[in-house]
């Protein structure tokens, strides 16, 4: 009868022990939840603050005249124009309703193709490196609002198949592939942050160069070089829209061999 009952003690107190364990781990668990949450609703706040912010400027660019008149702000702010720009290139990459052309073109305007490019460039990257460390940080529910599950499954698939550096290259290499899309989704795989970075901004150089060598010419009265390259641009860009689906899936065929 005693053996009976210190086999029933044993199993109060390993009841209890795991009792006290579940809570644990469920609070563990809350902590996680509520930590991606509050970086969530976090995120949102900074980027509606620096949006209502800076809205006088984006309202602007889309109106008449709203380059000229991004530019001349720029440069009536001296020194300071060069962070407007990198404000501009951020909430183009993170918001993703700016267009791209409108900052290059700016940039190439007011500093010339080389710096103005730079200065573009070192945008992408201080946005892509806070998409990259705040998708880690949420994980793919915090994307899975913005972005195609296909697209992500596309991603995915390029990861089986050992060849996602080389398509997240060409994919940011090819004008009016949705970039910014792409820099969300590129996190959630296995690709590590100073390959994403490298990638993704040496994809990027083409493009940008083009813009901003298109705008400084353009500026300096030449005509006939920046309308070529334009024209380039505008051709593979169209191709790029019109067949956008099918180059994904071309890239994904070419791997499977």
């Amino acid at each position: 009868m005693s053996e009976d009952v210190r086999k029933s003690e044993d199993e109060q107190v390993e009841a209890a022990s795991e009792e006290s364990v579940a809570p644990e781990k469920g609070k563990r668990v809350d902590k996680a939840t509520a930590f991606k949450f509050a970086g969530l609703v976090a995120f949102l706040v900074i980027m509606a603050i620096i949006v209502v912010v800076a809205w006088p400027y984006i309202a602007d660019v889309f109106s008449e005249g709203g380059v000229d008149r991004l530019v001349e702000r720029v440069q009536n702010a001296g020194p300071a124009g060069v962070l407007i720009l990198l404000g501009m290139q951020f909430l183009q990459i993170v918001v993703a309703f700016i267009p791209g052309e409108v900052v290059q073109l700016a940039a190439g305007l007011m500093y010339g193709p080389w710096l103005g490019a730079l200065i573009v460039l070192v945008g992408c990257v201080i946005s892509s490196s806070i998409i990259y460390k705040m998708v880690h940080a949420l994980g793919a529910p915090f994307v899975q609002g913005m972005v195609s599950t296909e697209h992500l499954a596309k991603f995915h698939s390029f990861e089986e198949q050992g060849k996602l550096d080389v398509v997240v290259f060409i994919l940011f290499l090819i004008p009016a592939m949705p970039k910014d899309v792409f820099t969300y989704l590129v996190p959630l795989t296995d690709m590590n942050y100073k390959k994403f970075i490298v990638i993704t901004t040496v994809g990027r150089i083409p493009g940008v160069l083009a813009s901003t060598y298109a705008a400084a010419g353009f500026a300096s009265g030449d005509f006939v070089g920046p309308a070529v390259v334009i024209a380039i641009v505008a051709v593979i860009a169209v191709v790029a829209i019109v067949f956008r689906e099918k180059i994904m899936e071309a890239l994904g065929r070419g791997y499977e061999r």
